[in-house]
Formats: C-alpha cells, sequence, structure tokens
C-alpha cells in the first residue's frame, strides 16, 4: 500500500492517495487500514478536517466487510465438511435394495419390474420402450387399487426375447368409469457403486443413476 500527499503555501493541503493490493489482503491486515485512515488525518484540510462521524462509519463498514468475508470463510468450510460427510454416507448405500419414483429400470435374464400406484381401481395400457424409444411390447389389462408389482418377462409383443438393457414403461389408466387417471411407477435395484462427479452423489443401479436426495426407502441386504 502506497499513500502520497502534497501540501500547497495557502495552508490548505490537498491528497493523491494510491493504494495497491488486493481487498483480502486489506481485510486480513487491520493495521493496512488504519494506517490509510491516519494518513488520510495527517493530510486533510485544516479548513475541512473530516467529520468524526463519517470517521467512525469508515471503521464500522471496515469491519462489517472483514467480518463477512470470515464468515464466507466459514460457511464454506462447513459446505466442504458436508459434502464429505454426503459423500460417505453415500458409501453406505451400497449394497442395499433402494427404492425411488421412475419409469426406466433393467431387463436382466428375463426379468424387469416395476411398482406401480393406482388412485382407483381400473384398467391401463401398458406400453414398454427400449432405450431408442421403440415400443417392445403393449398391454391393456386391469389393476386394483393402491400400490402393486408389474412384472415383465422380456417376452415382446411379436414373440420375441428382447436383450438385457434399460426399458421404460408408460401406463395409460382410466378407472371404472372411464375416467384417466395417472398411475405413478417406481423402481427398485440394488445399489452397486456411487457417482461423485456432480454435485450430488449419483447412487448407480447398474446403468441407472438415482439421486441421493430421491431415494423413497432402503433395505440393506442380510450379512
Amino acid at each position: 500500500m502506497a499513500v502520497s500527499g502534497t501540501s500547497n503555501t495557502s495552508g490548505t493541503s490537498s491528497t493523491s492517495n494510491t493504494v495497491t493490493g488486493a481487498t483480502t489482503g486489506i481485510a486480513n491486515n487491520f493495521d493496512q487500514f488504519l494506517t490509510l485512515l491516519t494518513t488520510q488525518l495527517k493530510n486533510q484540510s485544516p479548513l475541512d478536517p473530516m467529520d468524526t462521524n463519517q470517521f467512525t462509519a469508515q471503521l464500522v463498514q471496515f469491519a462489517g466487510v472483514e467480518q463477512q468475508l470470515k464468515t464466507n470463510e466459514t460457511l464454506g468450510s462447513l459446505l466442504s465438511l458436508t459434502s464429505a460427510s454426503t459423500a460417505t454416507n453415500a458409501v453406505g448405500f451400497i449394497g442395499s435394495t433402494i427404492t425411488t419414483d421412475g419409469a426406466t429400470t433393467s431387463l436382466s435374464d428375463g426379468k424387469a419390474k416395476w411398482q406401480v400406484n393406482m388412485p382407483q381401481a381400473g384398467s391401463a395400457t401398458i406400453t414398454i420402450k427400449d432405450s431408442n424409444g421403440s415400443v417392445v411390447y403393449s398391454q391393456t389389462k386391469a389393476l386394483s387399487a393402491g400400490d402393486q408389482t408389474y412384472s415383465w418377462d422380456g417376452t415382446t409383443s411379436v414373440g420375441a426375447k428382447a436383450p438385457d438393457g434399460l426399458y421404460t414403461v408408460t401406463i395409460d389408466a382410466k378407472n371404472v368409469a372411464g375416467e384417466a387417471i395417472t398411475a405413478k411407477t417406481q423402481i427398485s435395484g440394488v445399489v452397486d457403486g456411487v457417482d461423485f462427479s456432480g454435485s450430488i452423489p449419483m447412487l448407480k443401479i447398474g446403468d441407472i443413476s438415482v439421486a441421493l436426495d430421491k431415494v423413497k426407502s432402503l433395505v440393506r441386504t442380510a450379512a
């Protein structure tokens, strides 16, 4: 920090100040700021001295900025600790069976299933599509009210066996009066990994990613 001042012959003074250095440097060294204010006081005009209230206000403002910077540093540390704790918790999900909202699940060894919730009893047209969006299977069947499991053995509408992979179900449901209703779907699976590349850890069920905060239930596998 450099501060320069010049004085004229009439008894008044003019001040030219040049301040160098990062703001954080000033915030980390309160003495530097006080030196600057002291220099300003020494070089002020006797006919127009600095107002005491103004001087006090500058001190208060600087103290507030310094405190805010320290608060931000503390919050940053807390966020780092929280992230580390979240990551540790996510690893603890590995090997457990979780359930989450979703319509896409894996077909493996001729087995795929979804949990379906019907608000009312009725019928539904169930359509299953592959990862390319092509329809591989469709059927219409009656569904009861409440939670139930819909299983698919991988047989397509033409009788062929669908390859293992990701498949998405769509359910167009109607109640017994023929009115459209919304059927909710969930998927379940065993967590076999965790992806930390994003801001939120993603639990991996094969090729399916589930955000940690989207888990609806968890069942730990017995040792």
